[in-house]
């Protein structure tokens, strides 16, 4: 095992250090990612250093069904909440269904979040899955 150690200053990289460059149609280069563990543990090494090759993150298989559904399913949702959260005829009644349902075990934290269930659940009904 390698030990990383970084220039001085730099404790730890976490992310990204060099991405492949595309250059007439092929990539150039791997990815060089630094990773930084903050979980407790025993040993004093917690930084990695990882090499991927430039085709590693390449999609070997086009998308399915459910997975073409489920990209049109949080399009359609999405564009719900950010048109919802701006709707001056559902604000007041949004706010007083979010609060009474917040305390509950299964409740939404946040109104974003309560606002995704409801217009997810509006989506659900208008379009039924076969």
């Amino acid at each position: 095992m390698g030990k990383v150690t970084y220039a001085p200053g730099i404790q730890y990289v976490k992310g990204s250090l060099a991405k492949p460059k595309k250059v007439n149609g092929h990539n150039h280069g791997d990815y060089l990612i630094g990773t930084h563990r903050e979980a407790a543990t025993e040993s004093t090494e917690c930084t990695r250093l990882y090499i991927r090759k430039a085709d590693a993150y390449k999609r070997t298989t086009a998308p399915g069904e459910d997975e073409l559904w489920a990209r049109n399913r949080f399009t359609a949702v999405a564009a719900a909440v950010k048109t919802r959260r701006k709707d001056l005829s559902h604000i007041a009644s949004d706010m007083q269904a979010f609060e009474a349902q917040k305390n509950l075990a299964s409740g939404k934290k946040t109104m974003r979040a309560y606002l995704w269930l409801v217009c997810g659940q509006e989506y659900d009904q208008a379009h039924p899955r076969a």
